[in-house]
């Protein structure tokens, strides 16, 4: 059956601005048909939107479909479905109808979709109902629902409580959507067929690919499980992987801070097996909003499944941050191939002395909306007498916010320049790599107040 379910989750959906979450890989896969003998259920739309080119098209993708399981099951197209599997069909209009329960015989389930005819409403329900009733409880082979449909529910019972019931038994429900004349509803698809959606659904605008469609599923449902399996994962640019737990099969290796490779023998051989790995990951970057916790994610083997994974997103909460001052303008050069020697002017630079940059962060604490905020940063020296010595003055501005409340803002890059000529540490002289102490006060107020003095005449500055 090859690769039967890939999931990825994400542990939370909310993070501050450096915080972490634990990101989960899950892969399924199950032995082919030959060693699994599979019990698999057609249920066929012939509603009356499928007259005419819809339900031929239909036919010929189903009977393409039990040909394949036919040649899959005992390497040979010799009209008996072998090794233990079985095909049935169910059609539905307004209601469902069993017109071949599981069989191995070819030809029989062929007259019983060439005999199909178009007219009446859809009920999806009944349809999952009588599909369900064609299983033997009782039997150990994989149980498999192939719905196929080209509307919405016109009649009957809601659909999803019965696919979910389905699903809860172990049934695999595939979904193949053609938009005819009624629409096609994806979101139900999605709803009825067994996670993950990418890899059991699959819809179409044009008839002429049902045939196509139908070929496709039957090969991957008689597939071998997987084997020489890589999955390479690459994180958001925002992320970077702080750790890898081992996983329940295979080895992980790490490429970077940001990308990990996956690797697996093989999974789902001889029995249905599952492989999961746990990762976490931190948010580095500066900046607030849903972000995609992934940027790519790819997956190969050699049996050339087709799997796709979830791309989570987690909402990542900033607060509110200023850079009051930028970073220099940096100078680009180029070194051609096969040069020993660049030369490049880079303009002018003023060195005063040797020094040390102080770059300051720090929080304003409950900034209100709409008010912005004058700020002085003051710089000092300390000796070891603990005498202190002026260094510097930053008088900022801080813009105003529009959250709705008030809010933390984080002030970043304030930077001071203090040459090593001015170092007062003991004995030091001018000597360099000396440990220096400072001290830096904070003094921020509002500007934008509703405040004004009672009748106070207007000074002029």
């Amino acid at each position: 059956m090859g690769v039967t379910n890939s999931n990825k989750v994400i542990s939370t959906d909310q993070i501050s601005c450096d915080g972490s979450l634990r990101v989960t890989l899950a892969l399924t896969a199950a032995p082919d048909i030959v060693s699994n003998p599979t019990d698999i259920v057609l249920v066929l739309d012939r509603s009356g939107s499928m007259a005419g080119v819809p339900l031929e098209s239909m036919k010929a993708g189903a009977k393409a479909f039990i040909d394949i399981i036919d040649e899959a099951t005992d390497s040979s197209s010799d009209g008996q479905i072998g090794s233990g599997s079985r095909i049935g069909i169910v059609s539905f209009a307004a209601t469902a109808t069993a017109d071949a329960p599981l069989m191995t015989s070819v030809d029989t389930l062929k007259a019983a979709v060439d005999a199909l005819s178009a007219g009446g409403n859809t009920n999806h329900a009944d349809a999952f109902t009588q599909a369900i009733d064609l299983f033997a409880p009782a039997s150990s082979s994989a149980k498999v629902i192939v719905m196929f449909t080209d509307g919405n529910t016109t009649t009957g019972a809601p659909p999803a409580p019965v696919a979910a019931l389905a699903r809860s038994h172990g049934i695999i429900i595939y979904c193949i959507g053609l938009v005819g004349s009624d629409g096609v509803d994806v979101s139900a698809l999605n709803d009825w067929a067994t996670d993950p959606d990418a890899s059991h659904v699959a819809v179409t605008p044009d008839p002429s690919d049902l045939e196509q469609l139908f070929a496709d599923l039957a090969a991957n449902i008689s597939k071998v499980g997987a084997t020489n399996i890589e999955i390479l994962e690459m994180v958001n640019p925002d992320f970077v992987i702080t750790n890898v737990f081992a996983p329940t099969r295979g080895m992980v290796t790490t490429l970077g801070s940001n990308t990990l490779r996956w690797n697996i023998d093989q999974l789902g051989v001889s029995s249905s097996e599952s492989a999961v790995l746990e990762f976490l990951v931190r948010h580095t970057g500066q900046s607030s909003g849903v972000k995609p916790v992934n940027l790519s994610i790819t997956y190969s083997d050699n049996e050339g499944n087709q799997v796709t994974f979830p791309a989570p997103a987690v909402t990542v909460d900033c607060g509110v941050s200023v850079c009051p001052e930028g970073c220099p303008v940096p100078v680009d050069l180029a070194a051609e191939g096969c040069s020993d020697a660049v030369l490049v002017d880079l303009g002018d630079t003023y060195l005063e002395s040797q020094g040390r940059i102080l770059q300051l962060n720090f929080t304003i604490k409950n900034v209100c909306p709409g008010r912005r905020v004058a700020l002085a940063a003051i710089l000092t020296e300390v000796d070891s007498q603990g005498l202190e010595y002026p260094r510097g003055m930053k008088a900022l501005t801080i813009s105003a916010h529009n959250y709705p409340t008030c809010r933390d803002v984080l002030v970043k890059c304030v930077k001071f320049v203090v040459p090593e000529d001015l170092d007062v540490a003991s004995g030091s002289g001018r000597a360099m790599c000396n440990r220096r102490n400072f001290r830096v006060r904070l003094i921020a107020h509002n500007i934008d107040t509703d405040y004004y003095c009672c009748c106070q005449p207007t000074v002029t500055l």
